[in-house]
């Protein structure tokens, strides 16, 4: 019987990917609405992480045939919300695939041809403006439904944002790193201009600022009402079994990045930025860990055991396959 402490990695792994997929379309999205002039030099390699949606999909029924390994309140005889019945569960969060999957591809196909006529480019421009509304209801729903409500009396009406501005700035880090390392291999067919870096530093940096802000803005409210259906969840994370975890991805998503990306000069310096974003990445990871397993604590650390190593090996290193395979039929790559 596999514990939940390492069933947790597998979870963390499908919400590594599921973010990584959406927010490829959505930075696009973004970049578009504003009219950044970038956007054209980098829509292509971001939208290419929407090839991890069925990598994604196949995770989620994985954790749903998982049922109680993944929920731990499944079959408890504890009266519980509404919300946690693992049938509504299944059903909204697979509905909610199928919805965003036929939205993002949608978006891509309209991006492909949005320079043929004015129309094709209203059309683009309608949906583009849809993302960022699908983005943040579905991954509000992804962020209550796999780590706010695995305690189901604890709530926090600020816990989504927190979730899926987290998630962007991971993206962002594993954007960057894909840049350089594709770069630096010689793959790309057209080079990037190296000015990218210093847009998507920016960006990892107000994300950066932005994720404290909703770490602190949450933190804050929960101990200032010291009830201690809050406030347990959050002691057992900082102060227990988990306290290591739960400060080095506090060090490692913003005392790090912050304190090098507010420097002008670092935001030019490649090799700078994708230390940075490592360190972003593997916050993150942590993070996400931190909150689903440090639900229910336990002595069992990450990637210390052989299921938490292989199963982690085996999706991103699919995820990896997928997106060169993708970047490679989109000519963007050899």
């Amino acid at each position: 019987m596999i514990s939940f402490a390492s069933w947790s990695v597998l979870t963390v792994d499908f919400l590594v990917v599921l973010h990584l997929s959406l927010a490829g379309v959505t930075l696009a999205a973004l970049l578009h609405l504003v009219n950044a002039r970038w956007r054209f030099d980098i829509r292509l390699i971001s939208v290419a992480f929407f090839s991890l949606f069925p990598l994604a999909f196949i995770l989620l029924l994985i954790l749903l045939f998982g049922g109680s390994m993944t929920f731990p309140w499944v079959g408890s005889f504890e009266k519980l919300p509404r919300w946690n019945n693992l049938g509504f569960l299944a059903v909204r969060e697979i509905l909610g695939f199928l919805a965003v999957g036929t939205l993002y591809g949608l978006f891509i196909r309209y991006q492909a041809k949005s320079e043929q006529s004015p129309a094709d480019m209203h059309s683009f421009r309608i949906v583009a403006m849809l993302i960022p509304f699908a983005h943040v209801l579905f991954c509000t729903m992804v962020a209550w439904d796999f780590e706010m409500t695995l305690l189901p009396d604890w709530e926090s009406s600020i816990y989504a944002m927190y979730h899926f501005v987290s998630a962007f700035g991971m993206f962002l880090a594993v954007l960057v790193l894909s840049l350089y390392a594709l770069d630096k291999s010689g793959a790309f067919l057209q080079k990037p201009g190296e000015y990218l870096y210093n847009y998507i530093a920016q960006m990892m940096l107000a994300f950066t600022i932005l994720w404290v802000y909703t770490f602190f803005a949450q933190y804050l409210i929960i101990w200032y009402g010291n009830m201690p259906e809050e406030t347990e969840r959050i002691w057992r994370m900082q102060n227990g079994e988990y306290s290591t975890l739960f400060w080095g991805f506090f060090v490692l998503k913003f005392v790090i990045p912050f304190v090098t990306l507010v420097f002008p000069f670092s935001r030019y310096s490649p090799k700078v930025i994708i230390t940075v974003a490592s360190s972003m990445l593997l916050g993150t990871w942590i993070e996400r860990y931190t909150w689903i397993s440090g639900t229910y604590p336990s002595a069992h650390l990450p990637m210390t055991g052989l299921f938490d190593v292989g199963v982690t090996v085996v999706v991103f290193g699919l995820a990896v396959m997928i997106v060169r395979s993708k970047l490679r039929n989109s000519q963007i790559i050899r």
